[in-house]
């Protein structure tokens, strides 16, 4: 049997992955399976169960403390700069720009609408992740003291850096609406699809998330892999370009990218007034299946980042 706390007034939360050992909480009662050998090893889909009912009642436990660590990034995040949340507009418009001369002088794209307002959307959709990407991986290995000496969800850090980005994304989009209207683009009943489409981005994005700041924590070479990734990741997905003039191997890959459906899934719904496909749909699905993963190995795994931070 596990021992009971020295304290009885103060709470504690026992995993089944942590025999024999009690971590203190700031409230509330987190108990799962304890020392399997004195409670007898439960099956698998317990074990899930058990652990998903854990992982979700930490984060409504601990929601005022992520609202506030949000609102600390955003504050953090453009403090003594003169434009502020500006630089969220001002990168990917001067992108749009360079990118525009490219393709509409050097080597024209058809892409269906005109190229400013497509490459700005793919960009803006393209920026979220990467920067979500970008503040996540050093997300645990910044905060040394507070994942070592404090106890909450450790999942708090990169869901921060995702709905941070999240904020910058939304404020970027006021620029596409401007766009669309400038050009003249009506929405349609496909529009419906956004929020649908958006929660897809988040979800994907947040899982790969967890995983870069676990993995980083861990393997500290990550953060200097993950530039070179992400850069080659974003020229293999439509941000720039249709994905219908790419054949051969490279239009292989950027078919069986998860992140190409996703911001084509935009373009349908806000420029081309259609619904997203298929592809959106199975990315969709990876999404989440991809976040249940990421997000139970990140809560399991949780008990030895203080002894690798």
């Amino acid at each position: 049997m596990c021992a009971e706390p020295a304290a009885a007034d103060k709470p504690f939360k026992i995993s089944w992955l942590r025999p024999a050992r009690l971590e203190q909480a700031d409230g509330g009662q987190f108990a799962t399976f304890g020392d399997e050998q004195a409670q007898g090893a439960p099956d698998h889909m317990t074990q899930l169960v058990a652990d998903f009912r854990e992982m979700v009642a930490e984060q409504i436990h601990y929601r005022e403390l992520l609202v506030q660590m949000v609102k600390r990034d955003l504050l953090l995040r453009y403090k003594q700069t003169a434009m502020g949340f500006g630089w969220a507009i001002f990168m990917p418009l001067v992108n749009t720009a360079v990118f525009s001369v490219i393709f509409t002088r050097v080597a024209p794209l058809d892409t269906g609408v005109p190229y400013p307002i497509f490459a700005y959307c793919g960009l803006c959709t393209w920026n979220f992740f990467a920067s979500s990407l970008r503040f996540s991986v050093n997300s645990l290995t910044s905060n040394p003291n507070l994942v070592s000496k404090v106890y909450f969800p450790r999942e708090i850090f990169p869901l921060t850096a995702t709905l941070v980005s999240f904020v910058d994304f939304l404020i970027s989009a006021v620029v596409l609406v401007a766009l669309m209207i400038y050009y003249g683009i009506v929405p349609t009943s496909a529009l419906l699809f956004l929020p649908l489409v958006m929660l897809v981005h988040i979800v994907f994005t947040l899982a790969i998330a967890l995983m870069l700041a676990m993995s980083n924590l861990f393997f500290r070479d990550v953060k200097y892999l993950f530039e070179v990734v992400l850069t080659v990741w974003m020229f293999v997905t439509s941000v720039l370009f249709p994905l219908d003039g790419v054949t051969g191997k490279l239009g292989t890959i950027m078919r069986l990218n998860p992140m190409t459906p996703i911001v084509d899934a935009y373009r349908s719904v806000l420029l081309f007034g259609q619904t997203p496909g298929l592809e959106f749909a199975i990315s969709g699905a990876l999404a989440v299946v991809l976040l249940a993963v990421a997000w139970l190995v990140f809560h399991r795994a949780e008990f030895a980042f203080a002894e690798n931070i």
